[in-house]
């Protein structure tokens, strides 16, 4: 049997005269857990509700466990969805909501009883069943509605955006919560937010979306480290994009950032000399150095210290800002202070490389 539990094959959708999605294409393993992160408008939605049948593309294929189900019902997909709003009906006991779906299929009343004790233990609300939504706090509803999701034991579960409504700290307890319950069951979940954060504790893989099409998919260590576009690298961890000119010294590949020589790491052996190259560097990563010769002149504007965290903004010589970050307070360095500035070899990625470029 093979690991790939769904497919997407070249899914377009437009409303209107807007195209939402231009194009996707994925391959998503069994028991895998995938988020889909981008910005509001980027087509998360969209893809999730046609993979769950509530939307039909306008061309491309879903194909779940080999079948083509691009047409299918919603209540034919072996697929289940969790809502941001959780969707609990109000006048409902919590045990009546989790077997809404299992009565429908007219399952015998002790065979539903157990299986909403069951689903209810799962999500850690065992005698919860008589409780009303309303007696709920946010955090119990959404474990509500997973339960809810679960009973009927779907291949594949959809969450959209399902911790927004949750405070800060409780909705870092629901990630470590939800990704706990993602291994026990087994169960693919495809996982849509806009927070990096919760796409970077939780994933397997991440699908980074920009514009309806997958921008670079990976695990989160891919797209962390090892971003392919500006774009991946600002909107994941808010790298500094800096452009030079491709130079070899040595057979070594630096960039060439008004006269100063930079290393970078050399990910193509075809990059030309003088060729525009642009660089991603996280903040934490951006050195101060002590030889004025080989790093970028700069001259500090701002220093600022937020959740243990120092953040200093320099302009360069060419009008650029860079941020640096530093855990803890620094305070050698001041506001209007001259600074030189590099990195490490090896904590330097090259994004936008034409594809003539790539190994």
């Amino acid at each position: 049997m093979s690991d790939i539990i769904l497919q997407l094959e070249n899914i377009k959708k437009s409303f209107g005269e807007t195209d939402v999605l231009k194009g996707l294409n994925i391959s998503i393993s069994r028991g895998e857990f995938i988020t889909l992160l981008g910005p509001s408008g980027c087509g998360k939605t969209t893809t999730l509700r046609i993979i769950s049948g509530l939307e039909t593309c306008d061309s491309g294929s879903v194909i779940l466990e080999g079948e083509d189900v691009t047409f299918t019902q919603p209540n034919d997909r072996n697929v289940n969805t969790v809502f941001q709003n959780y969707a609990l009906f109000p006048h409902m006991t919590v045990s009546a909501n989790v077997g809404y779906s299992l009565k429908l299929k007219k399952m015998k009343k002790a065979e539903i009883d157990k299986v909403v004790e069951e689903a209810l233990e799962i999500v850690q609300l065992p005698g919860y069943g008589k409780r009303m939504p309303s007696e709920l706090s946010g955090g119990q509803r959404q474990r509500v509605a997973i339960a809810r999701a679960i009973v009927n034991r779907p291949k594949v579960l959809l969450l959209d955006e399902p911790l927004g409504a949750l405070d800060l700290q409780l909705r870092r307890q629901m990630q470590i919560e939800l990704k706990r319950l993602q291994k026990q069951l087994g169960i693919t979940f495809i996982y849509i937010t806009h927070d990096q954060e919760e796409a970077l504790n939780m994933s397997d893989r991440i699908a980074v979306m920009k514009d309806g099409l997958f921008e670079q998919i990976g695990t989160p260590s891919d797209i962390y480290d090892r971003p392919k576009t500006s774009y991946v690298a600002s909107f994941v961890g808010s790298a500094n994009i800096i452009k030079g000119k491709a130079a070899y010294v040595g057979g070594e590949l630096f960039m060439n950032y008004d006269g100063s020589l930079l290393p970078v790491n050399e990910q193509s052996a075809r990059i030309p000399e003088g060729s525009e190259i642009t660089a991603a560097v996280r903040s934490e990563y951006i050195l101060i150095e002590d030889d004025s010769q080989n790093g970028i002149h700069c001259t500090v504007k701002e220093k600022t210290f937020s959740a243990g965290m120092l953040r200093i903004s320099v302009e360069t010589s060419l009008g650029q800002e860079i941020i640096i970050s530093r855990h803890g307070i620094d305070s050698h360095i001041n506001t209007g202070d001259s600074i030189v500035i590099g990195w490490e070899k090896e904590r330097v990625v090259l994004v936008d490389l034409e594809d003539s470029y790539e190994k």
